[in-house]
């Protein structure tokens, strides 16, 4: 009993932890993008644009594209370049070697990356909508960019001509923890050169973006979740019959 207690007193712990070791920025709501094709296209036409470049998403075929509404010849004609198939899966040639020599690590496989990143703070989704907005020039990194919640990243900011270049603002202020010391605080953007987009616009296209991302990720998750209504329905049915017939068995017994 003891050894019980001390297991289900350390089960209990683990949320905790896990939301008290993740800390850094706070991540923003992504708006629901997964019943809207148009924006579920549009997410589409900004991934092959800005992100297929250098990431693949190697478990996903161009052909699938079809499931949000688009044709093979308008995949054809607006998603694929070069020699590529619509029965080809979303891959690039950006070899490995290269990858490592010019961001001094293989940019991920973005297949599943929104379900990857789900934590205690929020969603996979939360996570990409707000990493994707938080980029601000700093000179002092390789690429000349930083990322608010990702640190020190090794990914330049691929979106800059829409959303501008902005650069980051920091307070030194004291710590709560420890008077003697000090913590560098996030005060807010500022805004150097503009995009193309306004930002209320930019971040209507990062969630179209994250939109298709999430799709992606999980293609089959609206037919999924209406298959569960079905499935929740016939149970709820069986166990009414179930226990009617179970009364019935046992009517003359009782």
């Amino acid at each position: 009993m003891k050894l019980l207690k001390k297991f289900l007193a350390t089960i209990a712990l683990v949320p905790l932890l896990a939301v008290a070791s993740e800390g850094g920025f706070p991540l923003d709501h992504a708006p629901e993008r997964g019943n809207d094709l148009s924006a579920l296209q549009n997410g589409a036409r900004l991934f092959v644009n800005y992100c297929l470049n250098c990431h693949s998403a190697s478990l996903v075929r161009y052909n699938r594209l079809r499931d949000i509404g688009l044709s093979d010849d308008q995949i054809r004609a607006n998603l694929l370049f070069t020699s590529e198939k619509v029965g080809d899966l979303m891959k690039v040639s950006l070899a490995e070697k290269d990858a490592k020599a010019w961001f001094g690590a293989v940019p991920p496989d973005l297949s599943v990356i929104v379900r990857a990143k789900a934590s205690g703070q929020g969603s996979g989704a939360d996570y990409v909508y707000t990493y994707l907005r938080t980029y601000y020039k700093d000179p002092s990194r390789a690429t000349g960019w930083n990322n608010l919640v990702y640190p020190n990243v090794a990914m330049p900011h691929v979106l800059w001509d829409l959303q501008g270049v902005r650069k980051a603002k920091f307070v030194e202020e004291k710590d709560p923890h420890d008077e003697s010391k000090t913590v560098h605080k996030f005060e807010g953007f500022e805004q150097i050169k503009p995009g193309k987009l306004s930002s209320p616009a930019y971040d209507a296209q990062i969630a179209d973006l994250v939109g298709f991302m999430s799709w992606m990720s999980e293609p089959v998750k609206n037919k999924r979740q209406q298959l569960g209504v079905w499935v929740l329905l016939f149970m709820s049915i069986l166990v009414f019959l179930t226990w009617r017939l179970n009364a019935s068995f046992w009517k003359e017994v009782k």
